[in-house]
């Protein structure tokens, strides 16, 4: 149900609300903003907690946003009337930084707590689990999730499947950084690109060939 913080913005047009836009997630809020003059098209409100870092996700009239710290995730459309709907908002995806990648009606990534999940675009609901592997990044090319672990560097390769966590190899990645702090982890997204993974550990970059032979 629309209110004052989850509506069209009074002073945008029709028009506007059609128009290209660029949509952002801040601590408070998922906005989308008017790509020709910046101004605000729409909000809906977001309680987002110490750190707000995944990108937002957008297919058509839908955008999908989710953070960690407990927060969860949230499903927002677009109506044809210029209102806002929010589809559902749940804890069932709390991702933390590693990012979730849209693949046909599911979503891939882990969340904190569940770990590795598939979950339903349009309902929110989890198609399924996996905790045997540590919380991390996601990539994807060519059918495969690149799936790399924050806490000691592990790759893992699985199957973008809906049926369940299907692994095809992993290897660790040697040597790391030795600059890295105490408190830290490998954060960086895997990137694939022309038959190559690319990944980074601080000031260490990895090039591997995935090209199929």
């Amino acid at each position: 149900m629309a209110n004052s913080e989850n509506q069209p913005h009074p002073k945008s047009q029709r028009l506007h609300y059609y128009s290209p836009q660029y949509v952002q997630l801040t601590q408070k809020h998922v906005v989308g903003i008017n790509a020709k003059d910046g101004s605000l098209v729409w909000q809906s409100e977001w309680p987002g907690r110490v750190a707000v870092i995944p990108t937002p996700v957008s297919r058509g009239e839908y955008v999908y946003v989710t953070s960690g710290y407990g927060v969860g995730c949230k499903l927002v459309k677009l109506l044809s009337d210029g209102q806002i709907q929010d589809v559902y908002e749940n804890k069932n995806m709390k991702n933390h930084h590693g990012g979730v990648i849209l693949l046909g009606d599911h979503l891939f990534g882990h969340s904190d707590g569940v770990g590795w999940m598939c979950q339903d675009f349009k309902s929110g609901e989890i198609t399924w689990n996996e905790k045997s592997f540590g919380k991390g990044a996601i990539g994807y090319a060519d059918g495969m999730f690149y799936c790399l672990s924050e806490d000691d560097g592990t790759v893992v390769l699985i199957e973008a499947s809906t049926e369940g966590w299907k692994e095809h190899g992993r290897f660790k990645l040697e040597p790391q950084s030795e600059i890295r702090s105490s408190r830290g982890r490998i954060w960086t997204h895997p990137v694939i690109a022309g038959g190559k993974l690319y990944l980074r550990d601080q000031d260490l970059i990895y090039c591997f060939d995935v090209q199929a032979k």
